[in-house]
């Protein structure tokens, strides 16, 4: 997902004028689009579908080094506690 700096830095103007090809173009590559406005960058547009993957995958991470960290520190429940909790056999 690297950026191609020939066509992935746009004027925020390009964006006003037509705002349906920038936002193809995030679509189709996956690729983000930095905005820029007096030659200096304010902003990324980036496809929601590679925004809710990444937001997915980072709690994803987060739930395995937490899990990670509950082993070390022998927070756990073996699976015949786990049964008993929730009442099985």
């Amino acid at each position: 997902m690297a950026v191609k700096f020939s066509e992935d830095i746009v004027p925020i103007s390009d964006l006003k004028v037509n705002p349906g090809r920038i936002v193809r173009q995030v679509a189709d590559t996956h690729r983000p689009v930095v905005l820029t406005s007096r030659g200096r960058g304010v902003a990324v547009l980036r496809s929601l579908q590679d925004h809710e993957t990444e937001v997915a995958e980072k709690d994803f991470m987060r739930a395995v080094v937490q899990g990670m960290a509950d082993l070390e520190e022998g927070r756990y429940l073996s699976l015949a506690q786990v049964k008993k909790r929730l009442g099985m056999k």
